[in-house]
């Protein structure tokens, strides 16, 4: 068994991936940003040609949405250059590419979930450098897979849960947008749905994984402080206000307002269907951020 190898193995999902898979007895090798530079060709046909892996997990990326917008080099160098040069090194071996993309390469327009035909309108730097990574991804080999998520959240590094819990303990007001759409996704639920992809002979081309419903961020906020309050944790702030996006001056980029993402080809595929948002994040509460903050 050749085995996997994750790009990104330092962030938020890319550790999970790692160490849930390790855990599920798959043979799991890890690549963090000190260890291979997006940016470098050379270096990364150098380094992974000498590894021997069937699958490669691209985590890796640029997402900070504002710094893509005024650095639009370094987001297409990092974002779609290099996602073209690690699907051809696995292309070249006879491996697959796994690429996570983006909710925002849509434009936000539609009211009810996108499916994955919908077609791709990125309306930011960051959206369109990740739409052209899978663009490139799928011209290499339409058996790679480019899976989509939106606000990720998990016990590897901190995110807008526990940013909103920390706040709540310590100030007296929280608040967060309530006009922005989208579905948040547990890295833990992803590496569990992801996993089957890892076996030779499953479907290629877009795939949308997140967890199930929908909500603001305003509504995700909140769902977390109930969570947490439950828990007894001695929170200052019960409720979250709403803010409207265009009220948020520090954004440079445009954000897309209605991104929820239907998984039914996820379960068409592997007959899985994502857990709701509100039991993952219930979850993750009071199995990680609760027992933390105790400390």
């Amino acid at each position: 068994m050749a085995g996997t190898v994750i790009v990104g193995s330092g962030g938020r999902l890319g550790a999970a991936l790692l160490r849930e898979w390790s855990r599920a007895g798959e043979e799991v090798v890890g690549l963090s940003r000190s260890e291979l530079d997006l940016a470098d060709a050379d270096q990364l046909r150098n380094r992974l040609g000498g590894m021997q892996f069937d699958v490669l997990v691209n985590c890796a990326a640029q997402t900070n949405v504002d710094r893509c917008e005024t650095n639009p080099e370094e987001a297409f160098a990092i974002n779609r250059d290099a996602v073209r040069v690690l699907a051809e090194i696995c292309s070249a071996r006879g491996a697959r590419c796994i690429h996570i993309s983006t909710d925002y390469v849509f434009d936000g327009e539609k009211t009810t979930p996108y499916v994955e035909e919908d077609p791709a309108r990125p309306i930011s730097q960051y959206g369109a450098s990740k739409h052209e990574g899978e663009e490139v991804l799928l011209a290499v080999d339409p058996a790679h897979l480019a899976v989509r998520v939106s606000w990720v959240f998990g016990p590897d590094r901190p995110s807008f849960v526990d940013q909103v819990v920390q706040r709540a303990l310590t100030n007296e007001t929280a608040e967060a947008i309530g006009d922005k759409w989208a579905v948040p996704t547990y890295t833990l639920d992803v590496a569990e749905l992801l996993r089957p992809f890892l076996r030779a002979k499953r479907e290629g081309g877009l795939l949308h994984l997140c967890n199930g419903g929908s909500c603001t961020w305003q509504e995700y906020g909140q769902f977390a402080l109930d969570c947490a309050a439950s828990a007894g944790l001695p929170l200052q702030a019960r409720t979250v206000g709403p803010l409207k996006m265009a009220e948020l001056k520090a954004f440079i980029a445009r954000r897309p307002v209605h991104t929820v993402m239907s998984t039914a080809k996820l379960t068409r595929i592997t007959g899985a269907q994502p857990r709701s948002w509100q039991e993952a994040v219930q979850e993750y509460v009071a199995t990680h951020l609760v027992p933390r903050l105790w400390k």
